[in-house]
């Protein structure tokens, strides 16, 4: 990942909504509520980090999980890097670097339950982190729709994108107040909900390596080292570069691959819910 950023505030007019960022370079995502009750097809204008702004549309809700995807308009061509992904686990630091206004904070802290079962207030029990915040503000919700960037338990890892922050808790002795405890749903989640993503990017978050990664996994013959690819995940990682050189010689429409590299990934996503392989 660049220092350029890849977060982006939402606007419609002059007013902003909220925030959200880059997952691909079509697709913004950020929290339904965010949006303040936008339907879908509506146009919405989004600043990119680089203070650029080009127009998009609402083109994805799911209410009980408060997600959304903002499609950036076809006539704008987006140059800013897009993330790596990877998932957080318990104890890991974790930082937002979206912040809702230049004066305000940077918020941080530790994920002190990583990939949980969370039951949102839209109904939806989705995959989500809960986040331990070191800044203690009171109320959060200028926040959301922002990425989540996991950094390690030391704080000294390349920054990758682990989640996005969609409900702050109440604080059960002040309601009027929110505690320093967040929510995020996890970017496998994302995956999960919407067939729009071109998720050849965000491979990683499917395959974590073990915490102790010269030590073979219950599924794995060999140790797994930096680099390597675990045995369930070859045949469709070897699809999804398949499916890239097919596009890259026209052989397969454009719409079709990544519908394809999105059925394959789901497919993978369910294998591992099942506690099987691909």
């Amino acid at each position: 990942m660049t220092a350029t950023g890849y977060w982006v505030d939402l606007y419609q007019a002059q007013q902003r909504l909220g925030g959200g960022f880059l997952l691909t370079r079509r697709f913004v995502l950020t929290a339904l509520h965010c949006l303040r009750g936008l339907a879908l097809d509506e146009s919405v204008g989004i600043e990119l980090a680089d203070g650029e702004r080009v127009e998009g549309r609402v083109c994805r809700q799911d209410k009980e999980a408060d997600l959304a995807l903002v499609e950036v308009s076809a006539g704008h061509q987006v140059t800013l890097p897009i993330p790596t992904a990877d998932v957080a686990r318990d104890g890991d630091r974790w930082r937002g670097p979206y912040r809702p206004a230049a004066h305000e904070v940077h918020l941080s802290g530790r994920v002190s339950a990583g990939a949980a079962p969370h039951l949102c207030v839209g109904g939806a029990t989705i995959e989500a982190l809960q986040l331990t915040a070191d800044q203690h503000l009171g109320d959060y919700s200028g926040y959301s729709g922002g990425p989540v960037e996991g950094v390690g338990d030391d704080g000294t890892r390349q920054p990758a994108v682990v989640g996005i922050l969609i409900e702050q808790a109440p604080d059960r002795a002040a309601e009027s107040r929110a505690a320093n405890v967040l929510f995020a749903a996890t970017i496998r989640e994302a995956i999960r909900r919407f067939d729009h993503l071109d998720v050849v990017h965000l491979i990683d978050v499917l395959r974590p390596l073990p915490p102790d990664r010269d030590h073979p996994g219950p599924d794995r013959d060999q140790p797994v080292r930096d680099g390597a690819t675990p045995a369930r995940f070859v045949g469709t990682e070897a699809l999804l570069l398949q499916l890239d050189a097919w596009a890259q010689r026209s052989l397969i429409d454009p719409s079709q691959i990544a519908e394809l590299k999105f059925m394959a990934v789901k497919a993978l996503i369910d294998g591992e819910g099942n506690g099987g392989g691909a």
